[in-house]
């Protein structure tokens, strides 16, 4: 069984989508209702096999609390909360507002972690990709928030990839740089408005600064991610795939 959080739309559904489309029963996570249930009846026709949807929020202790009651085992776990980056000046950030970016950002992959590995190490099999974002390696200014959570994150799994080894379980972070995405073309759409542009102008000046020339696709993500959730050999010791704009996927 896979479970992919964040799976409705997105870097999210085509991992999902290809997942199904090797064989695995998968269950999309979604925020609401309607997304889980749509993502679900869509990946079902596209892929065929048995696609279930969970309305849930990842970025809550209660949405985790939820999916772990549903689902109590899974042999994969892509965990992706799917929350977009809202930059914000420093001095603007109350404590409040930091324990929300690390719930969404740090304790949303490590409290399934927490969950799934017992059963995983028991079973001596299991899969976990976090997809987190490529300024993990690259910080972008006004997103110290959640870079400082992902960084977290990251820490963790680089010290828990080498106890989960021996027992046949990996866990990889995939470091998305600019995908074509719903997310990203709302982000370009909006700085186009600010600067007064529009939105191809925008895009183009931001392929310019891809060294493949041009950003990747979501299904070039899915395919990666479920690699990584399919291989026995899945990376086990270098848990950080950075891929930056379609041009440098390697290990970091």
């Amino acid at each position: 069984m896979a479970l992919v959080c964040g799976g409705s739309r997105g870097i999210g559904y085509a991992t999902a989508r290809r997942l199904a489309s090797e064989g695995a029963r998968v269950t999309i996570v979604a925020r609401t209702h309607e997304s889980a249930m749509r993502a679900a009846g869509s990946l079902h026709r596209e892929a065929g096999g048995v696609v279930e949807g969970l309305c849930a929020d990842l970025s809550t202790p209660e949405g985790r609390a939820e999916i772990i009651a549903a689902y109590p085992h899974t042999d994969i776990l892509i965990a992706h909360a799917g929350t977009p980056q809202r930059p914000a000046e420093f001095e603007s950030l109350s404590r409040t507002d930091w324990e929300g970016w690390f719930d969404a950002h740090f304790y949303s992959a490590l409290d399934l972690i927490r969950a799934y590995t017992p059963g995983m190490k028991q079973r001596r099999f299991g899969r976990i990709v976090n997809v987190s974002a490529s300024f993990i390696k690259f910080p972008q200014i006004r997103n110290g928030h959640s870079h400082a959570a992902r960084l977290a994150l990251a820490g963790a799994i680089a010290a828990l990839v080498r106890e989960l080894a021996p027992f046949n379980v990996t866990i990889n972070s995939v470091l998305p740089g600019l995908v074509d995405t719903d997310a990203l073309r709302g982000a370009l759409s909006e700085r186009a408005r600010q600067r007064g542009l529009s939105f191809e102008a925008v895009l183009a000046e931001t392929i310019r600064t891809c060294p493949a020339g041009r950003i990747a696709s979501a299904d070039e993500m899915g395919d990666l991610i479920a690699t990584l959730a399919g291989s026995p050999f899945a990376f086990m010791t270098g848990q950080n795939v950075v891929v930056d704009g379609g041009a440098y996927p390697g290990l970091f």
